[in-house]
């Protein structure tokens, strides 16, 4: 194994050599690492940081160098799922590129200044991402695989507590833990009546020959998939209401469903192709609006509700288990939960993550007590309605407790040693991988643990 690797090696670093000084005589692309039978070139790690300029970040050229070091993290990662037959499917894929390209738009502040700032379509630059992205779930896949057996006792938690200093503990900040009962207004047949005429219209004007992909890109209200023409890509049973998935999966390729509904609004669908248990769709989706009606109704059944809860006729978990409108918080008692890369989903919920329309509300509130019903917009999907609260608890700012804050020591210590794993599994794993990085990056101190002991560089 061992001859192999260096015979591999020494094949690689010709076509590195070359590749450089093929660089120096033209303005091409070139590699800057190779990790394996892996490579990483300029463009790739220069797409990752227009992604990281585009998320608001300022200019640092430094930044190049923990994101190469990312990157080849990844690298030994697919390399051993490889090995390991650990894998994703495609639709997983398509879902991270879509959630990934709607967060660059808004940042960027539109489609168009997304791709004025790219110097490239959206569609192109989907294209471009779409290995890179595969490959960060691959590794994420893999190493959760790695780590799947980790765990900490109660001896390991108060050891990693115990090793702060007096002085050094965190700040908690204040903590709010919060129930809501969400109420969304429902339309009248005769309301909604307009909204099902206008997509049954583009229905009818696909039939007659006009393209199913202009009309969802110029009138489609899903923002997700409009710019693609309606498409979803290929997807299964779980991830799509069970309306859509029922039409997607009865259609053949190229057929039209009728008019349907969802909770989203109103949808016409086109198969595209079928894979098994996975098909591949685009639709229209036209949403209801409210009506100054709808909203009077459900503004009248919010202060009966709030009424009810006031004169302890209902309690509040009963009432949000029985009209909320929340799937998420609905049979909790009607209690949010809160979940960041360290702490576990949990009630409490630190002040300046709470929707401020929110805060606003319970900051001025009692432990115990319940809002009146509060008119708000869903930042989500821009839905009508009314929320009732109801602060159940409100934890001041203080220094880190083991009494208080056990949870989140815990969730802290077991990333602690799910780091120290991981970092251990590389320090095995470089030991017996070829690795090269060009020497444009040799001042990069990120770099220098996956050169060490290994091979030196250009």
């Amino acid at each position: 194994m061992r001859k192999f690797l260096i015979i591999a090696s020494g094949i690689i670093c010709l076509f590195f050599n070359a590749n450089a000084q093929q660089s120096e005589k033209k303005n091409i692309d070139k590699m800057v690492a190779i990790l394996g039978g892996n490579i990483i070139l300029l463009s790739e790690l220069n797409q990752q940081y227009a992604q990281y300029l585009n998320s608001g970040n300022p200019a640092n050229e430094k930044f190049k160098c923990y994101l190469l070091q990312q990157m080849l993290g990844a690298k030994l990662l697919k390399q051993q799922a490889e090995l390991d037959s650990v894998y994703v499917e495609e639709n997983q894929v398509d879902e991270e590129v879509n959630k990934r390209m709607r967060y660059q738009v808004q940042k960027a502040g539109g489609e168009e200044r997304l791709e004025q700032f790219l110097n490239r379509s959206i569609l192109q630059y989907k294209d471009e991402i779409r290995p890179d992205i595969k490959e960060q779930l691959i590794s994420q896949k893999m190493q959760a695989k790695i780590t799947q057996d980790v765990s900490v006792t109660p001896l390991e938690v108060r050891k990693y507590f115990n090793s702060y200093k007096k002085d050094s503990l965190p700040d908690i900040a204040t903590e709010f833990e919060i129930g809501e009962i969400v109420l969304h207004p429902k339309l009248t047949k005769s309301e909604k009546q307009k909204f099902y005429d206008k997509i049954d219209a583009f229905r009818l004007r696909i039939k007659s020959g006009e393209d199913f992909g202009f009309l969802a890109k110029s009138y489609s209200e899903d923002p997700g998939s409009a710019s693609e023409g309606g498409d979803l890509g290929f997807f299964d049973r779980t991830r799509m209401f069970k309306e859509f998935t029922a039409w997607a999966f009865k259609l053949k390729a190229g057929e039209i469903s009728p008019v349907f509904e969802t909770e989203a609004g109103y949808h016409i669908l086109q198969v595209i192709e079928r894979r098994g248990e996975q098909v591949q769709a685009r639709h229209i989706l036209v949403r209801p609006k409210n009506t100054p009606e709808s909203m009077a109704r459900i503004k009248l059944q919010a202060d009966t509700i709030y009424k009810n809860l006031i004169d302890k006729k209902l309690p509040f978990a009963f009432a949000a288990s029985q009209y909320s409108d929340n799937k998420d918080s609905q049979y909790n008692g009607g209690m949010l939960l809160y979940a960041d890369a360290v702490t576990a989903r949990t009630t409490f919920i630190p002040a300046d993550k709470l929707d401020p329309a929110v805060f606003l509300v319970v900051d001025t509130m009692k432990v115990g007590e319940i809002s009146k019903p509060v008119a708000f917009t869903s930042p989500e999907d821009g839905r009508e309605g009314y929320k009732i609260l109801y602060l159940k608890s409100k934890v001041p700012p203080h220094k880190g407790s083991l009494e208080q804050d056990y949870a989140k020591f815990k969730e802290k210590a077991q990333e602690d040693k799910v780091n120290r794993m991981m970092s251990e599994w590389f320090e095995k794993k470089r030991e017996n991988t070829y690795i090269r990085i060009d020497s444009d990056f040799a001042d990069c101190d990120d770099l220098k643990v996956w050169t060490k002991g290994v091979t030196a560089k250009n």
